[in-house]
């Protein structure tokens, strides 16, 4: 399953650069995957409905691999002083569905 940063962030930043994936934005930053984008001004796509903020970092679950392929445990929940980044029961996935999505995240470049 994917990662989600609760409203109880304190907006530090520790996480964003530990994420081997780029998939943890700043609130209020657009992220693009493909194509698929989402900003502030913008509708969200579908299944992005309730994980963007502009208020507080937040995780792409499209980008989210929970580090399988790169580390033993999610970077971000590792390094978040408030304990703030949790796993997304509304998005579970296999170890086997998380290293494909790492495999085809490598193979666009993030």
């Amino acid at each position: 399953m994917a990662i989600y940063i609760t409203d109880e962030c304190i907006n530090c930043g520790a996480c964003e650069p530990e994420c081997p994936n780029t998939a943890i934005y700043e609130g209020g930053v657009e992220w693009e995957l493909e194509g698929k984008s989402y900003g502030e001004d913008d509708s969200a796509p579908s299944g992005a409905e309730g994980f963007y903020s502009d208020e507080f970092f937040y995780i792409v679950p499209d980008k989210c691999t929970e580090c399988k392929g790169f580390h033993d445990e999610p970077q971000c929940a590792a390094v978040c002083p408030v304990d703030c980044c949790l796993p997304d029961e509304k998005n579970e996935e296999t170890e086997e569905v998380l290293l494909h999505k790492k495999e085809y995240l490598d193979s666009i470049g993030r």
